[in-house]
């Protein structure tokens, strides 16, 4: 097996030299205007297939306002778009190619492709979402509109690349898509460093999602999400995520910072998130699910600060097919430092998490496989976190001596707020086996009714220097049908 870190500076220096090869071609040179009303589609793509057939090259984008619809992507172009410069995406529906999905930037079976610069591609999401709702009303458009908003694979995204090997985006500005902003899919060898995302223009508005994609490397961006901030997920069995480093990224979300498995039928593996902050999320701030028959493994977490996050760390088995069994198994989880508030973490943006879905007692860390189907080997160490406490037996209480009424809900989906009330305002773990805990420090800032930790069928636990702050709790820790636990 590679080191990823080997494959980090083998992909770095082929792209410097794919950069200092490249050959420069204005936009002006394809009649491409940058008055902000032309529409630029063909010339745009014009150029593209010049550049393509012409040995490969940037075509530069200067300062102004470059109106377009879909453009494809061909081998061994890179779209340089200077500081200043903006692609700005139609708000017709109609401007836009729909080829497995919608989007702004299409690439599809090529190699060598890139998005650079400091400049800027604003989807106009908001105005585009709204135009679609209005076109199904008018019947130009068929869609059941649920939830009063059309589907997302008629909502364009930005960036859509499928298949596509040796892929750069690299300090571009990405704002304002009408559903998620970009997406992988089966990409190879591909790095995304720099940029800033500002998609919180319209639901459904992911930052980043990576699907079955080889040795990726997600580094040093700013990402402001309605939706999940950077998402990985496995849409086919025969595929997974793989060699993927997660680094040195701050995230903000109305759902998940960082999370693995809304879909899961493949799997996920040798995934390093290292070093990075998630604030003001509503959600979790790690979420690591296998649901859909996959497999989760081998996976480090290691450095993170979770400011005002309404959860810190969710790992969650389940079984949404009938007899498609999931695991996870090899993760280690530490240095971290979490504060989880009373009340909703993402308050007052334009699209906030659904308050209906919100417990009222949260916990910050949840372990949650299922009966028979234990999450395995997970270490947690360094750890602290602080929780403001208050918890309410009012609320739908969950009391110790009634573990079973937690339900197990295993064909839903995966949140960590799914369960509603459990007993742990700490750390709540239920079937799993080999979970170790060291170094780790809870404090409660009010009074709470729930013990700091609760298991429930876990066999084989070792709790190693835990200690906690808790007004009137002298105890520690409650397990349940559990076996093999051991407290230093």
């Amino acid at each position: 097996m590679i080191h990823l870190k080997k494959v980090v500076l083998i992909m770095v220096i082929f792209l410097q030299s794919v950069a200092v090869f490249a050959k420069d071609y204005k936009a002006s040179m394809f009649n491409i205007k940058s008055d902000g009303s032309t529409m630029n589609t063909r010339s745009i793509q014009f150029g593209i297939d010049y550049i393509s057939k012409n040995g490969g090259g940037r075509l530069v984008f200067y300062v102004g306002r470059y109106l377009t619809g879909s453009i494809h992507l061909k081998s061994n172009v890179t779209l340089q778009l200077e500081e200043g410069a903006v692609l700005l995406g139609s708000t017709n529906p109609f401007d836009y190619d729909r080829i497995g999905n919608t989007a702004l930037i299409h690439a599809r079976n090529v190699d060598s492709v890139g998005i650079t610069g400091k400049g800027m591609i604003d989807g106009q999401g908001r105005a585009l979402a709204n135009n679609s709702i209005q076109y199904v009303h008018t019947g130009m458009i068929e869609d059941g509109l649920k939830y009063d908003r059309t589907r997302e694979s008629i909502r364009p995204m930005i960036i859509y690349f499928h298949t596509v090997t040796n892929i750069t985006i690299k300090d571009i500005i990405l704002k304002n898509s009408a559903c998620w902003m970009q997406t992988y899919d089966r990409c190879k060898n591909m790095v995304i460093d720099g940029i800033t995302v500002d998609n919180v223009a319209f639901w459904n508005s992911d930052g980043i999602d990576i699907v079955d994609c080889d040795n990726v490397v997600i580094t040093n961006n700013n990402i402001d999400a309605a939706d999940d901030g950077i998402c990985l997920k496995s849409h086919d069995e025969k595929f997974y995520c793989n060699n993927i480093l997660i680094e040195n990224n701050i995230v903000r979300t109305s759902a998940n910072g960082i999370k693995l498995g809304t879909a899961g039928k493949g799997g996920f593996r040798n995934i390093k998130i290292i070093n990075n902050t998630v604030y003001n999320t509503y959600r979790s701030a790690i979420a690591l699910q296998s649901v859909d028959g996959g497999f989760l493994e081998d996976i480090l977490v290691d450095g993170l600060k979770s400011t005002n996050t309404g959860n810190v760390i969710f790992l969650r088995l389940g079984e949404r097919v009938v007899g498609k069994k999931s695991s996870m198994q090899r993760i280690s989880i530490k240095n971290v430092i979490a504060d989880v508030p009373f009340g909703k973490a993402d308050a007052g943006y334009d699209y906030e998490g659904p308050i209906e879905d919100m417990p009222r007692n949260v916990s910050p860390i949840v372990i949650a496989g299922l009966p028979g189907q234990y999450i395995k080997d997970v270490t947690f160490s360094n750890f602290e976190v602080t929780y403001p406490g208050g918890g309410n037996k009012m609320f739908a209480y969950v009391a110790l001596d009634k573990l079973d009424s937690i339900p197990e809900l295993p064909a839903n989906y995966p949140e960590f707020s799914m369960f509603k009330e459990i007993p742990a305002w700490g750390i709540y773990v239920r079937h799993a086996k080999d979970i170790n805990f060291s170094n780790i420090k809870l404090k409660v800032e009010k009074k709470d009714y729930r013990l700091p930790i609760v298991m429930d069928d876990v066999h084989g636990a070792q709790l190693k220097k835990v200690t906690f702050d808790q007004v009137g709790q002298t105890k520690l820790l409650y397990d349940y049908k559990s076996t093999g636990i051991t407290v230093n």
